[in-house]
């Protein structure tokens, strides 16, 4: 199925309630689209990292070592940033590639492509919602998976979108985090399995959750925005 903006439209006509701190429809779960595709959610809870922290992960990791400090069961191999990609500066319209399983299911080759956010969210709204707090940090990506990852003419994997949104809370931040997958096959008899879904699900709260852990030592001891850690005693 091609991704048309039209598609896109209409999959993503309630995108915006991401940005509202109040319960929605589906925090954590999968969900069959109409067109075939699959919605995967998951809700994390960062203790004690905040939303700029998330951001400049992005904007830092580099290297396996890294990755696997990420997820060290299921994080495989960084197989690197393009040319877009400046460390501690810029990961938007960067595309990366890397390898990963989801538990027991093999390792398969995944390219992310990353985007504004204002992109796919109202663009008003999303200023607004950073504004007021609702919002700390919001990464926007196309996504695809195998060894030569189909794209469009401008570099995007066309089987996808991930989608990640944080609200700093008094514990640290609040992580949703959306998958739209399986475009390639979403109007054949071999549509993406719920199976996968499962899988993704318990991969992403393990890896926000291994890497909330180092982040924010990690960020203090890195970050060049001058952004000191709290005195503890």
């Amino acid at each position: 199925m091609e991704l048309t903006k039209e598609i896109e439209k209409l999959m993503f006509k309630d995108i915006d309630t991401l940005l509202s701190p109040k319960p929605i429809a589906l925090e954590a779960g999968i969900k069959r689209l109409d067109n075939g595709m699959l919605h995967v959610a998951m809700r994390n809870v960062l203790h004690n990292c905040k939303g700029r922290m998330l951001d400049w992960w992005f904007t830092y990791f580099e290297t396996t070592a890294d990755l696997k400090l990420w997820h060290p069961h299921d994080h495989v191999e960084h197989g690197g940033w393009d040319d877009q990609w400046i460390k501690h500066k810029n990961y938007i319209g960067a595309t990366i590639h890397a390898t990963e399983s989801l538990g027991n299911i093999p390792p398969v080759s995944a390219t992310i492509k990353f985007h504004a956010p204002a992109e796919i969210f109202n663009p008003d709204l999303l200023k607004e919602s950073y504004a007021n707090g609702n919002v700390s940090a919001v990464v926007y990506g196309r996504i695809g998976f195998g060894e030569n990852t189909p794209t469009d003419i401008n570099g995007d994997p066309i089987d996808g979108y991930m989608i990640h949104v944080a609200r700093d809370t008094t514990q640290g931040c609040t992580l949703r985090s959306h998958f739209f997958l399986g475009a390639l096959t979403a109007n054949t008899d071999h549509q993406l399995p719920d199976e996968i879904g499962f899988g993704l699900m318990e991969h992403c709260y393990s890896e926000f959750t291994y890497l909330s852990q180092a982040l924010p030592s990690l960020y203090y001891a890195e970050n060049k925005r001058g952004d000191k850690a709290p005195l503890l005693w």
